[in-house]
């Protein structure tokens, strides 16, 4: 199948915006908790949709007495917190537009974002943010309102904002129709500077609807979920607005390490993740079993829920493996479950690929990780898969509303409610991303029978070896990347004479497995890099990983850094995506050493 098109679910409303979303909830159910707030106890404390409606026309209030006008851009840098919602949905109601900026961006980036989105005010968190902000007044100056949350931003808004009515914030927060702007999103900018993104209120508005309504059982009054992931990123920004719209309670952690406790007390009935958390699930639990002496028996766990799973695929569980699959559920599964809170039974995941063996892995412990594809040109989702019929390894089908295309060079395209305006002020861009109506991705794919897509890597990654051989990375990256050492894995051989292999170890991981495997925990990471028992270990994961391609494609040698790949260091994106030209330009001298010798083994790959 070279097409798939699924017709919308709801009915698109020209004149609707996003702040109808909110309006509408309130009065469908005035009392349902729309977000929950922790307390200083450990516990959460809810907030009523009424409540928040109350709270963002008071802020909306605030920024029109500030002066902020209709179709003005604000800044927003502040990290995954309710405020940020409350700010977004404060800023549509004052009819202006939002531009969201990384927590992590540096004064370079927050000067681009405000300067190409001409932005008149920003909001930021902290006093590092303003730091950061202040290093750059001066080359902004259309910027003439800066607030901090911090020193207590929301309640002088409040308070400022007292004497403008209820009907101007109504007459203000109706302005916008389907068509017109509604935020600017800056691209991650893993090459050349960031691209601002149109984004249209019927992008969110339409999507936000007929996703809801593809996925009642995930999204539907009463659910919960704990956002961790930024919302600066299109990813949860999307999803926040659509619990907004399909009345499910948001709380919110932006600290990793205390994630685990938030669950606990949060208790979701659904999460919002990249490939890496799940992977990091796993990875510490096999080694948390390794530590307590029952490694064996969890990867024999993990080797039946795997089992069990595609059994279920194929339509029939035999009776030994039922028999073993409820004694390890008893034993295992049921304590996993346990820590993600106990109430998740669905995970949406999206960003990059989730390997097949963690899908049927999560499935065997009642959790659907629900796989999902799209960008920030695609307002988030493009295809998902939804509960009733799911393919592990592929991201589902188009969402309602939505067509999927493969181009004849296998590029995929989307056209539909989702795509977005174009690039702001970026005419060339949008003309060279767009093919009539179709979004080109960028992304290689392909759409089975039943229109499920698989995504198999960035077109413009594709490396071309000296033979001619065309090889993805992606392919060979993903499944090391599961690997509990590693960090991040970059593929490298265009041009080259073979296929090699650029990796970094994960600081969390490395000292519980160094202890696992009769090493000091302490080790130094430029110890650890050459440590025999590491490199035989990421040998296993390359030689793994080379069991999925041809030979021609398959990694012969790899090089483990004495470093990190970290969003400070200029080498990941905010959403930990790897900046692949960056690293190969950075660490070209290492890179050019793997190749003045060549491999003369004919089986697994050498590390340098």
């Amino acid at each position: 199948m070279n097409e798939y098109v699924l017709p919308p679910l709801v009915p698109a409303d020209p004149a609707a915006n996003i702040s109808d979303l909110l309006v509408e909830r309130v009065r469908a159910t005035p009392d349902l908790p729309l977000f929950s707030l922790p307390t200083a106890a450990g516990g959460w404390s809810d907030v009523t949709a009424t409540e928040f409606l109350t709270r963002v026309r008071a802020v909306a209030k605030g920024l029109v007495a500030a002066g902020i006008e209709p179709g003005e851009r604000v800044g927003l840098m502040c990290k995954t917190k309710y405020e940020w919602t409350l700010l977004d949905f404060a800023v549509f109601f004052a009819g202006a537009v939002l531009v969201p900026i990384y927590e992590t961006s540096s004064p370079g980036q927050v000067k681009w974002n405000l300067e190409d989105s001409g932005a008149v005010a920003v909001i930021v968190e902290t006093a590092d943010h303003f730091a950061r902000f202040d290093e750059i007044h001066d080359e902004v100056p259309h910027v003439r309102t800066v607030w901090q949350l911090d020193s207590g931003a929301l309640e002088s808004l409040e308070a400022s904002g007292a004497g403008v009515s209820d009907d101007e914030i109504e007459r203000r927060r109706r302005l916008a129709k389907g068509d017109d702007l509604a935020t600017l999103i800056y691209t991650s900018g893993s090459t050349g500077k960031p691209k601002g993104c149109v984004l249209l209120h019927r992008n969110f508005v339409d999507t936000a609807r007929n996703a809801a309504a593809a996925l009642p059982e995930v999204v539907t009054p009463g659910a919960s979920t704990l956002l961790f992931i930024t919302t600066a990123h299109v990813f949860a920004r999307f999803i926040s607005i659509m619990c907004v719209h399909a009345g499910v309670r948001v709380g919110h952690q932006a600290d990793t390490k205390q994630l685990l406790n938030a669950l606990g007390s949060f208790k979701p009935s659904f999460l919002l993740a990249v490939p890496r958390v799940f992977e990091k699930v796993y990875n510490s639990a096999e080694q948390k079993a390794e530590a307590g002496g029952k490694g064996r028996i969890f990867r024999k766990a993990a080797e039946v829920a795997v089992e069990h799973s595609k059994a279920l695929d194929a339509g029939h569980v035999p009776l030994g493996l039922k028999v073993q699959f409820a004694l390890f559920d008893r034993l295992v599964y049921s304590k996993l479950r346990a820590a993600m809170g106990g109430n998740v039974r669905y995970a949406v995941s999206g960003s990059a690929p989730l390997g097949p063996r963690l899908g049927h892995f999560f499935r065997s412990l009642d959790v659907r990780i629900l796989e999902g594809y799209g960008l920030t040109e695609t307002t988030a989702p493009a295809t998902v898969n939804v509960p009733s019929r799911f393919k592990i390894g592929t991201t589902g089908p188009a969402l309602p509303g939505v067509g999927v295309r493969i181009a004849e060079d296998g590029e995929i395209e989307i056209k539909g409610v989702n795509v977005f305006g174009g690039y702001w002020n970026n005419p060339a861009a949008t003309a060279e991303a767009m093919d009539g109506e179709w979004f080109r991705t960028g992304d290689i794919g392909s759409l089975d029978d039943d229109g499920y897509l698989t995504i198999t890597g960035r077109k413009k990654e594709i490396i071309v070896t000296a033979g001619g051989k065309n090889v993805a990375p992606a392919v060979l990256e993903d499944p090391i990347r599961a690997n509990p050492l590693v960090g991040q894995v970059v593929v490298v051989g265009d041009k080259r004479p073979f296929i090699s292999a650029l990796i970094t170890l994960d600081p969390e991981m490395l000292p519980v497995w160094l202890n696992n495997n009769g090493e000091p925990a302490d080790m130094p990471l430029p110890e650890a890099a050459k440590n025999p028992k590491v490199l035989a270990e990421i040998q296993r994961a390359i030689d793994e990983a080379n069991t999925h391609v041809s030979r021609a494609e398959s990694i012969r040698k790899f090089q483990v850094l004495e470093t990190e790949f970290t969003e400070a260091s200029g080498h990941l994106t905010p959403k930990m995506s790897i900046k692949r030209n960056i690293i190969v330009q950075d660490f070209a001298p290492v890179i050019d050493e793997l190749y003045a010798t060549v491999p003369t083994t004919q089986g697994n790959s050498l590390v340098l």
